[in-house]
């Protein structure tokens, strides 16, 4: 019975460069939550302060922001301090998660394959990082996200532009070895030993640039799901997707992207505990694939709404 989820929160906005998007995701949740009947109601945390979020009430919260200061822990440990049961993993699991060094740490730990990497503060740094990396290589924002604060370098020319770029995001720049191959994605849903892997996505962008504007403005981008691969190579990369949620704490739902090199080698690059929910998002996609609604989703997931601490 969604009458027995109480008065509902949906989380949105917030102030990080991916505000764009958690309105577009926010909005969507609180239209299907509306839709079976939840008593939803829209709160802008880039717009509204924690004094007014304590007013609410909330009985409990939909977290639908993306970034900084709603994907990293911040808003996690508010809704701790509070009492107020969220989605999605805890502080802990969302801080580790946002910062793509530290996930990196926690998966090679483990043994869950990840491409090489390097961490740079300098320009010189990058230079170096080429050296060990070669061309080319990837260098990201380690804390953003959809893209935002990413540059493929080719050559040592490209370099003071993309560190120019991503020190506008982030003081410290993630370099990474650069995967040539099919790009995937996994959602991952429950907890501990209940998480289970979704279909698995295949992502094909116009000229391999699955950037800003082909995830959430232009139709360009194909998806396939199930991506066509071998039920045993499925199971492998569904196997290391879970792991590394596992091995991050991760519950609720998250995201976990993936690329798959030549030799179907699967490399783990990435965990997203809040990922979008706009109509170009994929954990929807996966979910319908397995003949679960958008509506439905938004409710299961709630349904599993916790304090963690």
């Amino acid at each position: 019975m969604t009458s027995q989820l109480g008065k509902v929160g949906v989380l949105y906005g917030g102030k990080s460069a991916e505000r764009p998007v958690s309105l577009q995701s926010g909005q969507g949740v609180y239209e299907a939550l509306r839709s079976k009947g939840v008593d939803a109601h829209l709160f802008d945390t880039g717009e509204q302060g924690l004094a007014q979020l304590e007013a609410q009430q909330f009985d409990r919260v939909f977290i639908a922001l993306h970034g900084r200061y709603g994907e990293d822990g911040c808003m996690q440990g508010i809704l701790e301090y509070l009492g107020i049961p969220y989605t999605g993993p805890s502080v802990m699991s969302s801080a580790i998660a946002m910062d793509k060094i530290m996930t990196k740490r926690i998966l090679l730990e483990k043994g869950i394959p990840t491409p090489r990497y390097a961490v740079a503060y300098t320009q010189d740094d990058l230079y170096k990082a080429a050296e060990t990396l070669g061309f080319p290589m990837i260098v990201k924002a380690p804390h953003e996200g959809s893209t935002l604060g990413l540059k493929k370098i080719l050559t040592k020319s490209d370099i003071p532009e993309a560190f120019t770029l991503i020190k506008t995001y982030d003081s410290e720049l993630l370099a990474e070895q650069f995967i040539v191959g099919r790009e995937l994605t996994v959602a991952v849903l429950g907890k501990g030993e209940d998480a289970r892997a979704l279909p698995i996505i295949e992502i094909i962008a116009p000229d391999g640039n699955y950037d800003f504007n082909n995830k959430y403005i232009a139709n360009d981008t194909r998806y396939e799901c199930p991506a066509n691969l071998s039920p045993e190579l499925t199971a492998k990369i569904q196997q290391y997707c879970v792991q590394a949620y596992k091995a991050v704490g991760c519950e609720g739902w998250s995201r976990v992207d993936v690329m798959l090199d030549a030799k179907q080698q699967p490399w783990i690059l990435e965990i997203n505990t809040s990922p979008g929910m706009t109509s170009h998002s994929l954990v929807p996609m996966a979910a319908k694939a397995t003949g679960m609604a958008y509506a439905d989703l938004c409710v299961y997931l709630l349904e599993q709404a916790s304090t963690k601490v």
